[in-house]
């Protein structure tokens, strides 16, 4: 497909470019990019009103239409994590090590970008912005293909952000969007081998599954959250509270909001009802086993499926358990690996958590929405990768790069 083909020839271009890019010009570049993401805020709002009527035209949720929506915060948020980038140490060139062997030669390795990065992904526009401001800065020029929901939103942010490339004399190939709607073309650039050096995709269960199914290219698989909170026998209730109300309803549709709670059988008859209390006043679902609904009648019976569920809405599974052991046991068998957290006083309890349960962040008294780049000091994130080779977690510049070795010889020869 010449589009495509197209695309791809100016972004294996710009990928040269960037690699010799110095890290203060890359700095500079990111601060213009920055002002002119603010500078064109009114044209990006506009932009994205079309997207919001369009979606509420057809009948999005309410948590899908959070993740579209912008706003002049959102857009300042976007513009200060490009600064935040900008402040990071440039991870390319870094020497990991470097040591002489008995022959002479000194054999090193050091940090180099991956090349051309793809990146797949749906109706978040503010994904443009990070992905650009994280891939330019650990050198790699990025193709990006947004979801049709955020169409307009999208072009009018990359719009903006190639001016500022423009200005400051680079080529169009550095950062470029695939505006077309066609699943064809989606399909097709899942097998640009010859271009892309890597395919990273963001969104739901179901893109992601696409994805790691028809690609060709190699895919770094970021994940869907089915994050728990689990409340300890020996947990502080009122903390609790705070932070299951924070991990659920502080924005719904969001890979890091809890979506399951476990609770020990011990504390569930006083916590639910005080945990419906609160919920209730955001209009909260809540479907438990037959303890949980027990312990309150405004607790809906779960079903199997309840327990693997990714809502992305105002819904929270509980589940009883009677140990640690039980709850921990639940809890890897139902998440996606992504991020859980316990509730508790009991330090041998926090630990054994840590130590047991298999998610790329874990986590003790605290809300499962700091597993976030811009929250673990990244400026933002790629993604938050569920998979176990080459990155997990919330994935930020030292993770979009790879290595090799240099050597340094003068004059040996193998025997």
């Amino acid at each position: 497909m010449e589009y495509l083909e197209q695309i791809g020839r100016l972004a294996k271009e710009g990928a040269q470019k960037l690699r010799i890019l110095p890290g203060g010009r890359k700095n500079e570049i990111l601060e213009s990019v920055a002002q002119e993401l603010l500078l064109a805020q009114d044209e990006i709002l506009t932009a994205n009103e079309q997207d919001m009527e369009a979606a509420r035209a057809r009948g999005m949720s309410a948590g899908l239409l959070d993740r579209l929506a912008l706003n002049p915060a959102r857009i300042r948020s976007m513009a200060d994590g490009l600064r935040q980038v900008a402040a990071l140490e440039d991870p390319v060139g870094e020497v990991l090590w470097m040591k002489k062997r008995p022959n002479g030669l000194l054999i090193g390795q050091k940090r180099v970008p991956l090349g051309v990065v793809g990146i797949i992904y749906e109706a978040r526009p503010n994904v443009t912005a990070d992905a650009f401001g994280l891939c330019f800065k650990s050198g790699n020029a990025a193709v990006l293909k947004g979801g049709s929901d955020a169409i307009h939103s999208n072009r009018a942010i990359v719009t903006a952000l190639q001016r500022a490339l423009m200005k400051g004399g680079l080529g169009e190939g550095i950062l470029q969007l695939i505006d077309s709607t066609d699943r064809q073309v989606t399909a097709e650039f899942m097998k640009m081998n010859d271009y892309l050096d890597v395919l990273i995709p963001r969104g739901g269960a179901g893109l992601i599954r696409t994805v790691v199914r028809e690609s060709t290219v190699p895919v770094i698989e970021t994940g869907t959250g089915n994050c728990h909170i689990y409340v300890d026998a020996s947990a502080d209730l009122s903390m609790a509270l705070d932070i299951i109300d924070n991990a659920k309803t502080g924005r719904v549709g969001v890979c890091n909001a809890c979506e399951s709670m476990v609770i020990h059988e011990a504390v569930a008859q006083t916590f639910l009802p005080r945990l419906c209390d609160r919920l209730d006043a955001h209009h909260v679902e809540i479907r438990g086993d037959k303890k949980a609904c027990e312990a309150d009648r405004r607790i809906q019976p779960a079903t199997e499926e309840d327990w693997g569920m990714e809502y992305l809405d105002y819904i929270l599974s509980v589940k009883t358990v009677k140990s640690l052991d039980e709850a921990i046991a639940h809890i890897n068998r139902y998440n996606t690996g992504h991020s859980e957290a316990i509730v508790t006083r009991d330090y041998g309890n926090a630990q054994r958590f840590l130590d047991e349960i298999d998610a790329a962040a874990v986590y003790v008294n605290a809300s499962t929405r700091f597993t976030d780049g811009s929250e673990f000091g990244f400026g933002a994130e790629i993604g938050i990768s569920t998979q176990k080779l080459h990155a997990r977690g919330p994935m930020g510049l030292k993770e979009l790069t790879t290595t090799k070795y240099v050597i340094y010889g003068n004059g040996q020869i193998r025997p």
